[in-house]
């Protein structure tokens, strides 16, 4: 189960989806909306993404933690838009036959997602700074232009399978 989306995340039945009779652990993880960043205060966060090709990415984490792990199901949501103190952005679930490999293939899971997956979040400060988050840009710089006249995947395909966006336009390569 893979989805984007803009709507709140339904994470109990992403939970159910992952459970099986075969499976003795199953871990979830949600990535929430908190209060203080780096000790400032957080008003709200705004996530955005290329959707075809987050979705492509999820799906190709998808397969990589079936390779690495021993995992019997997996479900990746995330949303995008505008998030509130509290809301759930992410969420993981992964079943295993065992935990200490649930816990490993969920960690791999989030930390993996955060790296490749071409989603970006904008914090909104309370003192009415912003900053954009994501590997690879500066806390300043906007997302890429996510037109689909701007990018073409063919081109954006590293070596060990994962994607990246060509530099935003007003931005060196």
């Amino acid at each position: 189960m893979i989805e984007l989306t803009d709507q709140p995340l339904d994470f109990h039945s992403l939970s159910e989806y992952v459970r099986s009779d075969a499976a003795g652990a199953v871990v979830v993880f949600l990535g929430t909306v908190r209060e203080f960043t780096r000790g400032i205060q957080t008003q709200a966060l705004e996530y955005t993404a290329y959707h075809e090709m987050a979705r492509q990415s999820l799906q190709q984490l998808e397969t990589e933690v079936r390779q690495r792990f021993p995992v019997i199901e997996v479900g990746i949501l995330h949303r995008v838009g505008a998030l509130k103190l509290g809301d759930v952005s992410v969420a993981i679930a992964v079943s295993t036959p065992h935990r200490a490999e649930a816990f490993a293939a969920g960690q791999w899971l989030i930390d993996t997602l955060k790296l490749r997956v071409p989603i970006w979040k904008k914090e909104c400060f309370s003192d009415g700074r912003e900053e954009w988050q994501h590997p690879g840009i500066t806390s300043n710089s906007p997302p890429p232009d996510l037109s689909p006249a701007a990018i073409s995947t063919e081109q954006n395909i590293n070596p060990d399978g994962s994607q990246t966006l060509p530099p935003a336009k007003d931005q060196p390569a």
